[in-house]
Order: structure tokens, then C-alpha cells, then sequence
């Protein structure tokens, strides 16, 4: 067990559970307030993040800061983290293995950031986090409640880069949001 998020993030740097290890840049490990109500988990770094060490901070990573700035939520009053810490070769998603390896250090993030709400960001984290019986086309916009946290599903902005459509729906997902957020008083 991890008394911090410092040191799970050491224990990842030198993590050597898959071959994920033998091409990364470096880890990215997570980002953003350490008692965040509401964490977002998407499903591995990309090229910009491998190399900056920060999740999010590609053109996906730009387009949910614009969807933040536009339903007010600041990016450093929430936790950031992905399914895998380093990059999958040619941003492909993680193969299982790679994730079941992994899980414990997000697994620990969690215990450790202890948010009311977490959002799954894409299937990848869906299904990693609360199971194959889920996928992201049904499951998103509802409110998935499991141990005293509550889980919304949505499309993982990289999709939205693909398929502009989903564009709405990723913005009516993070209203509803805010709204719980809002009637149980979280920050944001």
C-alpha cells in the first residue's frame, strides 16, 4: 500500500511490468490537484504526452481544455491520469495484459485522491474500470454508481478529433456533470 501519490509515481517511473516500458520517453504518471472531487481517466499517453510527462497535453488534451474553459471547469481542481502510463507504439490501445499491469497504480491514485466522481474517458477506461459487460456507446451520459463513487462514461476527446458529431454529446456529458458536482457542493 502507498501513503502517496509521490510514491506511487516513483514505483512507475522504474516499473518494468510490459514491454510498454522498453519505449517510452518517459511515464506519465497524472496531473492536477491531489484531493480532486472529480478525476478524469482516459487510456494511455500519447506522442506529446511521452514526451512532455503529462497526460492530456496533445490536440485531445487541447480540445478538453476548451470543453473545460467552456463549462468552468480549471484543469488544476481535478486529477488527470490513464489507464496505462506509457505510450502504447503508435498510440494503438493498450492490450489487456498491458492495462491489467498497470491498474494497481491508477488503483492506488484513486485510494490515495479519493474522488466523489470519476469520468471514463473513452472504453478503454470503461471497460478497464468497471467491466467488458460495459460500452461506452450505451453507457455514456449515465451515471454508473459502484463502492460510493459515481462513474460517467463519455467519449474520449481524441474521438471527438475523428468524429465531430460526438462533440455534443462530450459537452452535455460534462454538464451533467458539473450539475452533480454543483448539487453536492464539489470543486471543480
Amino acid at each position: 500500500m502507498f501513503s502517496s501519490l509521490e510514491e506511487i509515481n516513483e514505483e512507475v517511473k522504474k516499473c518494468k511490468k510490459c514491454n510498454l516500458c522498453t519505449q517510452r520517453i518517459q511515464t506519465v504518471f497524472g496531473v492536477g490537484n491531489e484531493n480532486a472531487d472529480i478525476m478524469f481517466i482516459g487510456e494511455g499517453p500519447g506522442g506529446d504526452e511521452d514526451k512532455q510527462g503529462e497526460p492530456f497535453v496533445g490536440k485531445a488534451g487541447k480540445l478538453m481544455d476548451q470543453a473545460f474553459l467552456g463549462v468552468g471547469i480549471e484543469r488544476k481542481k481535478v486529477y488527470i491520469a490513464n489507464i496505462v502510463k506509457c505510450r502504447p507504439p503508435n498510440n494503438r490501445t493498450p492490450l489487456k495484459e498491458e492495462a491489467e499491469r498497470c491498474l494497481d497504480y491508477l488503483r492506488n491514485q484513486v485510494l490515495i485522491i479519493k474522488p466523489k466522481i470519476i469520468v471514463l474517458l473513452g472504453n478503454t477506461a470503461l471497460k478497464n474500470i468497471l467491466g467488458e459487460e460495459y460500452g461506452i456507446t450505451n453507457s455514456r451520459g449515465k451515471w454508473i454508481e459502484k463502492k460510493g463513487i459515481k462513474y460517467m462514461p463519455t467519449f474520449h476527446p481524441a474521438a471527438l478529433l475523428r468524429d465531430e458529431n460526438k462533440k455534443v454529446d462530450f459537452w452535455n456529458d460534462l454538464k451533467l456533470i458539473i450539475e452533480e458536482a454543483n448539487k453536492n457542493n464539489y470543486s471543480y
